[in-house]
């Protein structure tokens, strides 16, 4: 569920085959014409990034980068670049073919580069590979895992940890020797060691599911056993034979994979099982290694989510204890993928504080914690919503945060004490903030931009002064100086039953006030995401939409994060319910601006936004004359249980919340145009979900337009043609329903 548009899938993609509108000889900006120009505008909105890849190195004193000649370092204190590593003529050991790879990673004494290539996807995050490790003083490439799920040096650098086929192994550098740790993986849909399964690398991000101690001694890992979730199974219908791919996945009230942390002792060999005091079905979607060598922390949360525990295990012994239990009346977050917040837990070297993010108050806030589980002190207080914790200072006890305290809608930087005092914003520029920051917190790369500012990247000290601009992308600038754009203009409003909202509104090239055009609702909407922020807009699509004479919109609405819990879990047990109402809210407030043709507006998404538009067109009919609904989840019955029960509950404690979030149940009040779109491989949101809704619908007598993309995942795209194809089939379904336009290109004609 977390593609949210296609414009999640390939960036920036506009469509090709329509009709420009006339342009004024008084019309001295260039329009998109082409496709090929609409992606190569994508690119240029987009800009650049600043450095790629950038890992800190030396403590923090410096950071390396991907350049043109390998990889290169920064000296913030000097401002001086080096190369690091060059593969020019590097070759594969034993081999005269050139060295190539798809990622890298230091190892924590920084005189090694860890190599992954020869990529093989499976899941979202995870693949397998082989492991290469090169040595910075010798300029040895030495290989260091084949066909490995995942593979990562401990600490010392002396030996690799190796993840292969549901085992875990290590190689030991100075013997040259592998040792397997475990020998109990059965199968993919049986037992296994040190990978997440598919639903807890979805929804849980629990990918490489093992990590090294400190201190070199120990690999702590988890074990799944699948045997007991449903077989779910799909094809793309090619060849005679079509091939069924098979995978575990539970859906709402399905069983779950049995899940446990082991620690193995890599020299001795020995494992000893951590197992907490819970009983029935339970997750351990996080473990951490404390500042204390032989400490492991571990997370459990119930099933429905709202009852999370931070236990202490001592490895060696197993013996434990809870140091911190945090209940909600909806759910407990463990982190966000929206924001890229991947824990609410920290555990500083060097200290005997941790700290935990938390919505106690109504508003996520940092609290600190000693190692005997004693709340010292609240840091950060007040209305307003702590995004994410950026660095930890152990040394002058200083944490440094994003946070929406001066708008929900912008991200700033800020530090604080331990203890609250101090708070000080180190973000000058308003906007959307985006911070990378060293791990000593000397220096960090602050991206950022706002409606009006393309991204802009500055390396900055620890007080906030700008050591030295590394993008400011004037080559954008200049583009939408000579080329046609339309910027994002944010605005607020209360709807007429008093609920505050934030949205955009990007309007047509050559607006004319005295003119009336139609809208594009091009909406996400999921809990805990949020799509309005004061940030520049470098979507190509709502661009070419615009070019040809749409008001394209968006709104911030209930669920949305960082307006506080209330705002954000009012959802909670009935999806569908608040965020369709705010965007019929929102079509009625934008519907009486002089320029929208009321009569003529429509909705669009993929993914949750694929949902939202379906479940908006058939609870609220007649407000939007037609919808686009990409993968859409159709009944929370059908997917994943860990991100469905998170938010809607269980199945046996919400079931009248799960019939009224169906579109199934409200099948026969469609009154407008549907356009339903899916992929037979997509094994996210399953294509059960569109095939019941047809039914639900056909049983109605209710008419749906259909486009079914065999091969393809998530957002039913599959490659570049078929993305143009889709685009084009949005585009054209918005030509004929909203303007009446039929006097379009064949595409088949071309």
């Amino acid at each position: 569920m977390k593609n949210k548009s296609l414009q999640g899938i390939v960036a920036c993609l506009c469509l090709c085959g329509a009709v420009l509108p006339q342009y004024s000889g008084a019309q001295t900006k260039t329009p998109y014409s082409s496709l090929t120009d609409a992606i190569t505008s994508g690119r240029v909105l987009r800009g650049k990034s600043g450095p790629q890849n950038v890992d800190w190195i030396n403590g923090g004193d410096q950071y390396s980068f991907a350049g043109k000649d390998g990889i290169s370092s920064m000296d913030p204190a000097t401002l001086k670049e080096s190369v690091i590593f060059n593969n020019a003529d590097l070759k594969y050991p034993g081999t005269d073919n050139p060295f190539e790879y798809e990622k890298f990673n230091w190892t924590h004494d920084f005189k090694h580069l860890v190599f992954q290539t020869n990529f093989r996807k499976i899941y979202r995050r995870s693949g397998v590979s082989d492991y290469y490790v090169y040595d910075i003083q010798s300029k040895q490439l030495k290989a260091a895992a084949k066909n490995a799920r995942s593979a990562e040096l401990s600490p010392d650098g002396s030996m690799v940890g190796i993840e292969r086929a549901g085992n875990m192994y290590v190689y030991n550098f100075a013997t040259g020797q592998e040792k397997q740790l475990t020998s109990d993986s059965t199968s993919e849909n049986g037992i296994f060691n040190g990978h997440g399964d598919w639903v807890y690398e979805e929804e849980l991000e629990v990918s490489q599911a093992w990590n090294w101690s400190p201190d070199n001694k120990y690999m702590a890992f988890w074990q799944f056993d699948e045997s007991k979730v449903p077989d779910f199974q799909m094809t793309n219908y090619e060849g005679q034979h079509p091939n069924n791919i098979h995978i575990s996945i539970p859906q709402v009230g399905d069983p779950n994979p049995s899940v446990k942390i082991g620690v193995i002792d890599v020299n001795s060999g020995k494992k000893v099982w951590l197992s907490p005091d819970e009983t029935g079905d339970f997750y351990i979607p996080r473990i951490y290694w404390t500042s204390d060598p032989d400490v492991l922390a571990m997370v459990t949360l119930n099933r429905a989510q709202n009852d999370m525990k931070l236990y202490f295990f001592n490895v060696k012994t197993g013996e434990h204890h809870v140091v911190l239990e945090e209940k909600n009346t909806t759910w407990v977050a463990i982190s966000n993928f929206y924001t890229n917040i991947n824990d609410m837990l920290y555990f500083p070297k060097k200290s005997r504080d941790f700290f935990w993010v938390s919505d106690r108050s109504g508003y996520y806030h940092i609290y600190r914690y000693n190692y005997e589980g004693k709340l010292l002190n609240q840091v950060t207080k007040g209305n307003w919503d702590m995004l994410k914790v950026i660095g930890i200072n152990p040394d002058s006890k200083t944490i440094y945060y994003l946070s929406a305290e001066t708008s929900p809608i912008e991200q700033q930087f800020y530090s604080i004490k331990y203890d609250g005092s101090k708070k000080t914003r180190l973000s000058n520029q308003p906007g959307y903030h985006d911070i990378n920051m060293s791990p000593n917190t000397k220096y960090y790369i602050d991206k950022y931009s706002s409606v009006n500012v393309p991204t802009h990247v500055d390396l900055c000290n620890d007080k906030g002064k700008v050591l030295k601009t590394l993008e400011d992308n004037k080559a954008v600038s200049d583009f939408i100086t000579a080329h046609a754009y339309s910027p994002q203009e944010n605005f607020h409003f209360k709807t007429r039953d008093g609920v505050e909202l934030d949205g955009y509104m990007i309007k047509p090239f050559n607006f004319d006030p005295n003119k009336k055009y139609p809208m594009v609702m091009d909406v996400y909407g999921g809990p805990e995401s949020h799509e309005v922020f004061n940030k520049f807009n470098d979507g190509a699509w709502a661009q070419w939409l615009a070019q040809n004479g749409y008001v394209v919109v968006n709104v911030n609405n209930r669920g949305s994060a960082n307006y506080g819990s209330a705002f954000l879990k009012g959802v909670y047990k009935q999806l569908g319910k608040f965020e369709s109402e705010d965007f019929a809210e929102t079509a009625h407030y934008m519907g009486a601006m002089p320029f929208i043709d009321s009569t003529n507006m429509a909705i669009m998404g993929t993914s949750y936004g694929g949902y939202i538009t379906s479940y908006t067109l058939l609870t609220h009919p007649g407000v939007f004359k037609a919808g686009m609904s990409n993968s859409p989840v159709t009944d929370w019955r059908l997917y994943d249980d860990i991100y469905t029960e998170r938010y809607m509950g269980t199945l046996a404690d919400n079931a009248e919340g799960y019939k009224n979030s169906s579109d199934m149940t409200h099948a026969a009040s469609l009154k407008d145009h549907f356009l339903l779109i899916h992929s037979m491989s997509d094994d996210n949101v399953h294509p059960a979900n569109t095939m019941q809704l047809l039914t639900a619908l056909t049983n109605a007598g209710k008419d749906v337009d259909l486009r079914i993309y065999p091969p393809g995942a998530h957002g039913a795209a599959y490659n570049l043609q078929s993305l143009i194809l889709i685009y084009n089939a949005n585009f054209y379904y918005l030509e004929r329903n909203l303007k009446g336009n039929y006097n379009l290109p064949n595409l088949n004609d071309k």
